[in-house]
């Protein structure tokens, strides 16, 4: 069994999930000191570098600080910021703070006194997260960024795990297309979700599923997603469904801008995938879009300006949610989504002489692209 370490730094991409963890590993080692006065948080978060050197003499003094009845002390410096690649990260005179705050806790004596450092970001090129790795109990939570979506992911499944919850096959993908990255959040309307989904018999609430049609239900479209009810109901073909969608949306007091807009950019991508489609590039497979990885390899590099996320780019969109779209109905042909593209334009310029009519001009929209 390896020696005790000296102290404990967990570190990550999403300040949130490091606060978390943080959180609880300071619980636990809170739990071990009886007398509250020898527990203490402090706060490494510096905009300058006199803000860094202040963060650092604190700690130090704080670490060198006897119990007052002789006990274990416990402290915490989070929210630690001064790692990271930026601009007071480099700075020469941080860098020389950051071998001393190395000097404070090689010297720190575990059995007198806990320390828990939580940063976020970190750049881990330099030479204090690398030797933090090898000397301190250490976490990296989320991985470095590039997973980030998969980090993501675990976060809402652990969620539900932990309110005896769990997703079913899609539903998490849906849900994270529909709120974004944003950790807080997905923590929040995993919660949300489990709630709902939840029997009303308790003893049976370890067996709740959250699925897609909870998803649909109950999630707000706040990211990039395109998941307007109207735009899923008109690509479906069902007339009735789509008259229906535009109906809830304009008596809710909606306006027809942003549904043109959400079958335009939803248009634009069914294009590209019929386009890959049709001259076998790829293919709609059980699993939604096959041949897209293979496809980016031979295209992609034709898609200048279109490099951040875009409906005029099929290759910047998540493939989850591509396969989606392109396996949730029967796809249009090429001619019918260009047809598509041209009564959008058309119903837009009726909008703007028609302001007051604008269901009605939408309603007129998917008949004519519908009822044939």
């Amino acid at each position: 069994m390896g020696a005790a370490k000296n102290f404990t730094f967990i570190c990550g991409a999403d300040d949130f999930l490091v606060q978390r963890m943080g959180k609880e590993r300071f619980a636990a080692l809170a739990a071990e000191v009886t007398d509250e006065f020898s527990r203490e948080v402090l706060s490494g978060f510096a905009g300058n570098v006199g803000e860094v050197e202040t963060a650092v003499n604190r700690f130090r003094e704080s670490v060198q600080t006897i119990s007052m009845f002789g006990g274990k002390r416990v402290v915490w410096l989070k929210d630690v910021n001064f790692l990271a690649d930026s601009i007071t990260g480099r700075a020469e005179s941080t860098l020389k703070l950051v071998e001393d705050l190395q000097e404070i806790l090689a010297a720190l004596n575990p059995d007198e006194t806990a320390v828990l450092l939580t940063a976020s970001p970190v750049d881990r090129r330099r030479s204090f997260p690398k030797w933090c790795e090898k000397n301190a109990d250490f976490a990296l939570v989320g991985g470095d960024g590039d997973g980030a979506g998969e980090a993501i992911a675990g976060v809402a499944l652990a969620e539900a795990k932990s309110l005896g919850a769990s997703f079913a096959p899609g539903a998490v993908e849906l849900m994270l297309a529909r709120i974004g990255a944003n950790t807080r959040l997905v923590v929040e309307e995993t919660r949300k979700l489990a709630s709902f989904a939840a029997p009303t018999d308790v003893a049976a609430k370890e067996g709740t599923t959250i699925t897609e049609a909870h998803v649909t239900e109950l999630t707000p479209n706040v990211a990039e997603g395109d998941f307007f009810e109207a735009a899923e109901a008109f690509f479906s073909g069902d007339l009735k469904w789509t008259l229906g969608a535009l109906h809830r949306h304009f008596f809710a007091g909606g306006d027809a801008r942003p549904v043109i807009g959400a079958l335009q950019n939803r248009n634009r991508i069914l294009l590209q995938v019929r386009a890959l489609i049709d001259a076998g590039e790829a293919r709609i497979g059980p699993r939604g879009l096959d041949g897209l990885p293979r496809a980016a390899t031979a295209y992609g590099a034709r898609f200048t300006g279109a490099t951040e996320k875009s409906s005029y780019n099929l290759f910047t969109q998540n493939p989850w949610y591509v396969g989606k779209l392109a396996g949730t109905a029967k796809l249009p042909t090429l001619r019918r989504l260009i047809d598509n593209q041209q009564e959008f334009i058309t119903a837009f310029e009726e909008i703007i002489r028609r302001p007051h009519e604008q269901e009605e001009v939408l309603r007129d929209l998917a008949v004519r692209c519908l009822a044939g």
